[in-house]
């Protein structure tokens, strides 16, 4: 499965930009010392090698942009909106298992219920779509506009994630 995912930066320009987000990447997919892969790969927006991935499953993206441009703008909704359609989708199927399965159809995890409990809860993977610098998703508002009160300029990298 891919998704695109978008780290937040704050670097001087666009070249650190654009180091900080592959950083955050590498966390990610677990390259580098005390870190554990939440995604197999990923590719940004500058690769033009890959014919499955990056460019060729999305079509042109930005491949860094200022938050406060209106394409890092564009880039920054799109992900927190992905963020909250999927919090609210994994919330709605929760809710509706406590209601309708017994406690052994939730330990078995009849339609995936437990996975929606997990989903929920997720600190990094698939159902987050925003990170900051450090690989850290942003889970909820308040994080986020923290990481955007910046005394640097803000940055947005988008990457295209197999999972």
């Amino acid at each position: 499965m891919h998704q695109l995912i978008y780290a937040l930066v704050e670097a001087p320009n666009r070249d650190d930009a654009l180091a900080s987000g592959n950083a955050a990447f590498d966390r990610l997919v677990g390259i580098g010392p005390d870190t554990a892969a939440v995604f197999d790969y990923y590719v940004t927006f500058d690769d033009e090698t890959m014919s499955v991935a990056g460019k060729a499953r999305w079509g042109e993206l930005p491949v860094v942009a200022p938050v406060d441009s209106d394409e890092g703008a564009e880039l920054l909704e799109r992900g927190w909106s992905a963020t909250i359609e999927e919090f609210e989708r994994n919330l709605e199927r929760v809710r509706a298992a406590v209601d309708e399965f017994s406690t052994e159809e939730f330990m078995r995890d009849k339609e995936l219920a437990r996975h929606a409990c997990y989903n929920l809860g997720a600190y990094r993977g698939p159902s987050l779509f925003l990170y900051d610098e450090y690989g850290g998703a942003i889970r909820h508002r308040d994080q986020l506009d923290r990481v955007l009160e910046s005394d640097e300029q803000m940055w947005i990298i988008p990457a295209d994630v197999h999972y």
